[in-house]
């Protein structure tokens, strides 16, 4: 199992286009995660987040560690499938649950996001990535 999760087996357009890929959302999705990161607690007190499980200090929690931590892994091409979950969890949250009720202007930066990362779980990190070296270590 460990195998397929470190596989990268892509031509070299392909792991270029890859790694453009993970570098282009993972940097642009930090600019969202950061702010929030840094502003953590005036958030909580504003009530400014979706509530998970009634907490919306859990709510924040996990959106940063999606958002900052899988960003990072996803940039470095480290569980690059695992990383891509809890950021396209975050963006189905973002998208239908926390603008559920906005117009579709306001869900569109979340799906703008989503389907990358779901491109990324598909296709997986491309030889250019900490996964194919691990791999390679592994074999």
């Amino acid at each position: 199992m460990l195998k397929n999760i470190f596989n990268t087996a892509n031509s070299g357009l392909t792991d270029a286009g890859l790694l453009l890929l993970r570098l282009a959302v993972g940097i642009l999705m930090l600019t969202h995660g950061i702010p929030k990161l840094l502003n953590f607690s005036q958030i909580v007190e504003a009530g400014m987040f979706l509530p998970v499980l009634g907490s919306p200090l859990l709510g924040l929690s996990l959106a940063i560690f999606a958002e900052v931590l899988m960003s990072v892994f996803l940039i470095a091409g480290l569980f690059t499938r695992i990383s891509a979950l809890p950021l396209i969890v975050t963006m189905l949250v973002a998208a239908f649950v926390a603008h559920a009720g906005d117009p579709f202007s306001s869900k569109e930066p979340a799906l703008l996001f989503l389907f990358p990362y779901i491109a990324i779980l598909l296709a997986g990190p491309g030889k250019y990535s900490l996964d194919h070296l691990v791999g390679r270590i592994w074999k």
